[in-house]
């Protein structure tokens, strides 16, 4: 392609989520894939003229004017809101009361958020414009090429910018039959529609082929793209089968003053993570069945927010899998829809082929989740409240660790971050570190 409010669970509570808008040159991408129907969702980041606005994406089959649907972004801040990783925050009991807790997973869901085409028998350079649409505030052509040269030949006389190079990205989608998917803005059309932002595109196909073009994103980029793709399925996980699938390190006890740095924590660990797979790898970031969470950062989307991205069997029956939870709220009702949300970062060197997905039978749930825990502030004059503040101490140097492991930052400036004392091993304060807290 080119160019929540917190939640109460069990002695804790979401605090912030790590949601796409964290990330510059973000692109979000949903895929709703059951049998060989695809219904993708292409939402990003473009800030500059509507009028220098072109999309340009590889599609395996012809498109008709029903096929295709101006979204909502609303609906996928949603979806980003709902599966972002996030911070959660424990405060320990005061260590000399003699109750025990009983800890216990909560499975409780929250409420939900409540003409026929125009041929062009035209041929120039070899390529077809075998449809003209007007959908939205887009203007889109479907079109088909002979030769990638006369393709890039094409775009260029009829007013689109194509980068030095994409020609040679442009041939192998020639050279697999595909048709290509071109959108622009209408001015007039926008204007008169009252937007003043560009909305997602939806495209609904059916091809054999589970993947998503990536390649001509990278021929005029200046550097690393970001991407997010989150997945919906009947049946479970979605995965890649040409890159290796991560999981994003989770569960880990870090520091309780990230909490006012969350951001910058999550940009470091994901961008340390990332530097350790060599740029070669796809992070699973989340990955639930949608009629539940535990708990939940962001409400489930509802069925009408589930319908708009297409999920198109919500009516259909129980699943293969046989697995279908309720989805509550005035619009609830069985809901057989499961989630995964992947991020990668990627370039033309790392990622030279597109990402092909597989779905699998796993419906294991998994989340980026990350834990705070305050120590009790009180008086604790008892022999288990000394034992505890030696627990604590041990605790506060083992998230210390963890947080330096995670992130690549400095040790030293954890520990002074974290008032603890200061370690040989951590050596003497170098002068730019009073520069910058």
């Amino acid at each position: 392609m080119l160019p929540a409010r917190p939640a109460s669970a069990f002695c804790g509570f979401y605090v912030a989520k790590a949601d796409s808008k964290l990330f510059n040159k973000a692109s979000r991408v949903a895929l709703v894939r059951d049998e060989n129907r695809t219904v993708l969702t292409m939402a990003n980041d473009y800030r500059g003229d509507p009028k220098e606005f072109a999309l340009v994406v590889p599609v395996p089959t012809f498109i008709e004017r029903g096929q295709i649907h101006v979204a909502d972004p609303a609906v996928l801040d949603h979806l980003d809101a709902y599966s972002a990783p996030r911070l959660v925050e424990y405060f320990d009991a005061d260590p000399c009361e003699r109750r025990l807790m009983e800890e216990k997973l909560m499975r409780q869901a929250l409420p939900a958020a409540t003409a026929p085409a125009m041929r062009d028998a035209q041929r120039s350079r070899g390529v077809t414009v075998e449809a003209r649409y007007t959908v939205g505030e887009y203007d889109i052509l479907i079109l088909s090429a002979r030769e990638s040269s006369g393709l890039e030949l094409w775009l260029q006389e009829n007013g689109y910018r194509v980068p030095p190079g994409a020609s040679r990205v442009l041939a192998s989608y020639v050279r697999q039959g595909n048709r290509f998917f071109v959108a622009k803005v209408n001015l007039a059309q926008q204007s008169r529609l009252g937007f003043s932002y560009l909305r997602p595109l939806q495209v609904a196909f059916e091809s054999p082929k589970f993947m998503l073009p990536i390649r001509l994103g990278t021929v005029n980029a200046d550097g690393p793209q970001e991407l997010f793709v989150y997945a919906l399925t009947r049946k479970g996980r979605v995965e890649t089968t040409n890159y290796r699938t991560v999981s994003l390190p989770t569960g880990m006890d870090i520091p309780v003053y990230v909490k006012d740095r969350f951001p910058d924590f999550y940009r470091a660990m994901f961008g340390e993570q990332t530097r350790r797979e060599d740029m070669r790898a796809v992070f699973l970031e989340y990955a639930w069945d949608m009629g539940w969470c535990d708990p939940c950062a962001a409400e489930p989307l509802s069925r009408e927010e589930l319908r708009q991205l297409g999920v198109f069997w919500l009516d259909a029956g129980p699943s293969p899998m046989g697995r279908v939870r309720p989805l509550p709220g005035p619009n609830g009702g069985p809901v057989d829809v499961f989630l995964t949300r992947l991020h990668v970062r990627y370039d033309g060197e790392r990622f030279p082929e597109d990402l092909v997905f597989q779905q699998t039978p796993d419906r294991t749930n998994f989340q980026g989740r990350y834990v705070l825990r305050h120590a009790w502030a009180g008086p604790a004059q008892c022999a288990e409240g000394e034992r505890y503040r030696a627990q604590v101490e041990q605790r506060q140097e083992r998230e210390a660790t963890t947080l330096a492991t995670l992130t690549g930052w400095d040790m030293a400036a954890i520990r002074r971050h974290m008032e603890l004392p200061a370690r040989a091993a951590d050596g003497p304060r170098k002068w730019w570190q009073t520069l910058w807290k």
